[in-house]
């Protein structure tokens, strides 16, 4: 994984060397370049790191999630905000399974961030109200649901807003 910062500098460099081979008519050369630089701009705005960790998450494959998790030292000077954003939402996910407690210290840390993607925020939020219906904190739950309710406009977490709300009734 490369510091963010070193991405743009190689993004820089790149097109620096890009406008280079068009000068030498090296068309093909150039149009190559800008390629590659529009991949390391990618990589500046999406972490290759987060998006391979997504890619083992799909395949419900936590302990390969959490490896690559591991490969971040220091996620705060090493991501940007909302890369942080979904680095504590994929903890949370990955905690979830083992321990509910720091589970929910990093679905908090996630929503104040913020997440990029309104789904997502949903998402996060979805879990952490079931989080804290098993401990029992129904307030704190029904103000997480009704905000995840608002957030979902393309009602794909309707039914699992509809299990927690049933789940909060029996309590």
């Amino acid at each position: 994984m490369y510091p963010k910062y070193i991405k743009l500098i190689l993004a820089t460099l790149t097109l620096f060397y890009s406008i280079f081979q068009f000068s030498e008519n090296n068309i093909g050369n150039g149009i190559v370049l800008i390629f590659l630089m529009i991949i390391f701009i990618f990589l500046y705005f999406k972490n290759e790191i987060i998006l391979l960790a997504f890619l083992r998450l799909r395949k419900q494959d936590f302990d390969g999630t959490e490896k690559w998790l591991n490969k971040i030292k220091n996620p705060e000077s090493a991501l940007t905000k909302k890369q942080v954003g979904y680095y504590n939402y994929l903890r949370g996910i990955i905690s979830s399974q083992t321990n509910l407690t720091i589970a929910e210290k990093f679905f908090k840390k996630a929503i104040a961030i913020g997440l990029s993607m309104n789904h997502d925020l949903a998402m996060a939020k979805l879990s952490l109200a079931g989080i804290l219906i098993q401990k029992r904190r129904k307030r704190e739950a029904t103000t997480l649901l009704n905000e995840a309710k608002k957030i979902d406009k393309q009602k794909m977490l309707s039914d699992q807003i509809k299990m927690m709300q049933q789940q909060m009734k029996r309590i």
